[in-house]
């Protein structure tokens, strides 16, 4: 039987009161070969919490179960792989697809009050199929930005346009040359963030268009500015700099002697 041991701690104060990654490895470890286990892979999360299946040794998870070489999933209890019973559910339908199973250490009978609980699922269908939706939509921007691809939010950053065609921005012609003059206001001739909005509004330079203003403000607001200025959309990044951060088939495609932008998707911290 192949397996992946899964291990997952939230808090500093969870791990200092044994239930350490290590402590939880070691023992999935025992279990896996007093089973006669084949452990395919170790797979930790620490510091993500069970309330939420956003978690990127879960995800890790998930790909190597997608791959059908995987018999069973184990972790030291149930809670470790959700906290959330409609997140069980889906995981173990999401699973059993590709025939494999989850499974705990220290595991529940049918009859326990988890057992019932699993088996009232039925009851949260509703509350089910908007988890369902909201992974779904998750999983798929996850897997276009692995692919290299734009996550569309809303409005692209000005001076860009949405192209579907290929799942990136490209330079809207009409408004990124206000940006390279927001630029070189700021950057070259030295003007404060206030200046450049008042020389903007003073020439008629509307802003980005909204949902509810299609055609933009004529009045710029300086948080604003200070966005654009320090998106990562407009910095010059050299090849060396994206290569690390974007898969071999995407890092294939990119010209050396390039330079490129960043639009970050997943991120945390900033």
């Amino acid at each position: 039987m192949k397996a992946v041991l899964y291990a997952r701690v939230s808090t500093r104060g969870q791990a200092e009161k044994g239930y350490s990654l290590c402590q939880q490895m070691e023992a999935l470890r025992s279990h896996a070969q007093a089973n006669g286990m084949t452990v395919l892979a170790e797979i930790p999360d620490d510091g993500y919490s069970g309330m939420t299946l956003d978690r990127p040794g879960l995800d890790r998870v998930r790909e190597l179960v997608e791959t059908g070489s995987v018999d069973v999933v184990l972790a030291q209890d149930r809670d470790r792989f959700a906290r959330e019973p409609a997140y069980h559910y889906l995981l173990e339908t999401e699973f059993g697809k590709h025939g494999t199973k989850l499974a705990t250490i220290n595991d529940w009978g049918e009859d326990s009050p988890e057992g019932q609980l699993l088996r009232g699922i039925q009851d949260q269908v509703a509350k089910y199929e908007r988890v369902l939706i909201t992974e779904r939509t998750r999983r798929g921007k996850l897997r276009r930005a692995k692919e290299g691809k734009v996550v569309p939010a809303g409005t692209p950053p000005y001076g860009f346009a949405y192209d579907p065609a290929t799942g990136n921005y490209q330079i809207d012609e009409a408004t990124m040359p206000v940006v390279r003059r927001i630029f070189r206001l700021y950057g070259l001739a030295g003007y404060s963030l206030h200046q450049v909005k008042r020389a903007l509004e003073a020439d008629g330079i509307r802003t980005a268009g909204t949902t509810k203003n299609q055609g933009g403000s004529r009045y710029w607001n300086v948080s604003n500015i200070r966005r654009i200025i320090l998106h990562d959309v407009y910095k010059p990044h050299t090849y060396h700099e994206i290569e690390p951060l974007v898969s071999p088939d995407v890092a294939a495609k990119l010209v050396s002697n390039n330079l490129y932008g960043i639009s970050w998707y997943n991120r945390r911290g900033g």
